[in-house]
């Protein structure tokens, strides 16, 4: 499974954009399911509320909940990420998280944010930039 990210959903959804016809050719292309978490489902409806855009496409993608589970495993990362002296956000930890927990890819376009995740078991999608 590839799980998107906040950035990459934004580049597939404009529908000018050519990066996103790109990513989404990547995706087709590795021929795995995906989905996106509900922390990511929340940024995307924030800025589309905010803009006054539409969200009917977006819903149809399916959602990997946050869990018990995925918040202790947040906790982890966050710290981890803290004691190494390279901060995350908070909803980077979540997001990181619920991708460990589902074995699942992440497809972003700040791979260097999240190369430190990887020793912490966050698998990142091999098309990412």
């Amino acid at each position: 499974m590839i799980v998107l990210d906040t950035d990459v959903m934004i580049e597939i959804f404009d529908k000018h954009s050519e990066n996103g016809a790109n990513l989404l050719a990547r995706i087709v292309e590795h021929g795995d399911s995906v989905a996106t978490t509900a922390i990511n489902l929340h940024e995307m409806l924030y800025g589309l509320e905010k803009y006054a855009r539409p969200a009917s496409e977006l819903l149809q993608l399916p959602t990997l909940e946050y869990t018990k589970e995925d918040a202790r495993l947040s906790v982890k990362i966050e710290l981890s990420a803290e004691k190494s002296g390279k901060p995350i956000r908070r909803t980077d930890a979540m997001i990181a998280a619920v991708c460990v927990r589902n074995e699942a890819d992440f497809f972003t376009l700040d791979a260097k944010h999240f190369t430190q995740l990887k020793s912490l078991g966050l698998r990142l999608f091999p098309a990412t930039m």
